[in-house]
């Protein structure tokens, strides 16, 4: 019912900065909290940070100072900008949504995943 398409992803050196996308769409009347959470091999999915309908925000103590997280309400997008990124930021992020669907219905939706590698 809802399809969420992330970008932003890439290779960068420590020290540098990568802004992830995530734009929603199909049977959506509303987006309620909006989020990203990121995965390393062997490791279990972490939640990153999200952001309430109204803006409020939330972050992990790993990347709090470095990272922000915001919204785009008119386009039903999510964004993370990632400063001075480090070697340990290095996973596979997914974006993550909690929607209020046309027939009335909350579902939660994930991305595709997007790749970050950091090198050192």
């Amino acid at each position: 019912q809802v399809q969420l398409v992330e970008s932003g992803g890439g290779l960068v050196q420590a020290g540098g900065s990568l802004r992830l996308s995530c734009a929603a769409s199909g049977r959506i009347a509303s987006i309620n909290v909006m989020g990203w959470y990121r995965q390393a091999p062997g490791k279990q999915r972490e939640l990153v940070a999200s952001i309430s309908a109204l803006g409020g925000t939330n972050y992990a103590d790993s990347v709090k100072g470095r990272f922000a997280i915001s919204r785009d309400n008119t386009k039903n997008t999510v964004y993370l900008q990632m400063n001075s990124l480090k070697p340990e930021d290095t996973a596979v992020y997914y974006c993550n949504t909690d929607v209020y669907t046309t027939d009335y219905s909350n579902i939660i939706s994930w991305g595709q995943g997007t790749q970050v590698t950091v090198s050192s």
